[in-house]
């Protein structure tokens, strides 16, 4: 197990780059711990397998460093660095059998056969291999390949870190719960430091202790699944985590609060924007009040989903999202009003107060 440092990281994969938007990668400058369970969560193209192949050494950064315990790695090749790496798509050797493919890296790296056997039973028992131990690799489907995949990456115990880029891809869902829940059990029983890419916010939020967040090239939020569902530091933040997504509105500064619209919303203290900078204001929809008194709004949709419903309104030409109890009903003339304490103000996209700005 390593920690990792990531030391002022950027990369550009065209040659000179001349702006920060030539970068792929923005910079990252972060330290992530020994022995810590680390979810990169960000939709298609946001750098996140980018990074995750710069720790790899499959890319080596335009600019930084990346250190192992201390150690410069930045130049040395993937199987110097002593890591494992799940691909998105199953890597195994079809002509071997599931025991041997995943034998094989212990072998290779001169093991005794009798500690190898031991190690290829246990991650055969962890992953539910059993039945397919002395099948070939060929004849097995495409998430049973997985499988070996992510054992071949398991079985080893002395890497410095283990790196998964979209492991799950192929599995079926059910599949998915299960593998996730395994993974969980061999960081705790382990301590692998291990780098899990996903695009998938139920993934990243059941697997990590710590999600980083990103977008745009570089990292808008680090912290656990609580943190960044109570106080998200971008605006991206609190539009992908959730299901929905943070309500954000367009406001303007108004003495000790904010204008929507016609509207008057009180604040603790005033918003501490300078001119010029965009005012919006988050607010989960599990903050939004609905009754009859406060803003008046408009129903647009209702969407039934079993303990809860999902109730889209339309608030001074903005779509304001509720989450309602089922048993709850809206009025004829709904009224909506949001929990100060689910209130978050963002300036150019930053949260005021407590993001990075």
């Amino acid at each position: 197990m390593a920690r990792i440092d990531l030391e002022h990281i950027r990369h550009a994969y065209g040659a000179a780059p001349k702006s920060a938007d030539d970068y792929a990668l923005k910079e990252v400058h972060h330290v992530w711990r020994d022995g810590g369970a680390y979810a990169l969560l960000g939709p298609s193209g946001c750098g996140k397998t980018t990074l995750l192949n710069i720790i790899s050494g499959l890319i080596t950064p335009s600019e930084g460093r990346i250190l192992f315990d201390g150690q410069d790695v930045t130049q040395l090749a993937p199987e110097d660095r002593n890591i494992a790496q799940v691909f998105q798509f199953p890597v195994v050797y079809d002509t071997m059998t599931v025991a041997d493919n995943l034998a094989f890296p212990l072998r290779n790296r001169g093991m005794n056969e009798a500690d190898v056997q031991k190690r290829v039973r246990e991650t055969i028992e962890m992953l539910d291999l059993g039945a397919h131990a002395n099948r070939k690799a060929q004849r097995l489907t495409a998430d049973l390949k997985q499988k070996i995949s992510l054992g071949r990456g398991l079985v080893r115990q002395d890497v410095n870190a283990i790196l998964f880029d979209e492991p799950l891809t192929v599995i079926d869902p059910h599949m998915k719960w299960q593998l996730r829940s395994q993974l969980k059990l061999v960081h705790k029983q382990f301590g692998h430091t291990m780098v899990y890419v996903t695009h998938d916010q139920t993934e990243a939020l059941t697997f990590a202790d710590t999600v980083v967040v990103m977008y745009g090239g570089e990292i808008v939020q680090i912290g656990t699944p609580q943190e960044l569902f109570e106080r998200p530091s971008h605006t991206f933040v609190g539009y992908f985590i959730g299901s929905p997504g943070m309500n954000v509105l367009p406001v303007q500064a108004d003495g000790a609060g904010v204008r929507l619209g016609s509207h008057h919303i009180p604040l603790p203290k005033p918003v501490g924007a300078s001119a010029g900078e965009k005012i919006e204001l988050g607010v989960r929809p599990e903050h939004v009040r609905v009754g009859r008194e406060g803003m008046a709004a408009r129903v647009s949709k209702v969407e039934d989903v079993g303990r809860q419903k999902i109730v889209r309104f339309s608030l001074e030409g903005q779509e304001v999202v509720a989450v309602l109890k089922e048993d709850e009903t809206v009025p004829a003339e709904p009224h909506l009003s949001f929990s100060p304490e689910g209130i978050g103000i963002y300036a150019d996209s930053w949260r005021i107060g407590g993001g990075s700005r």
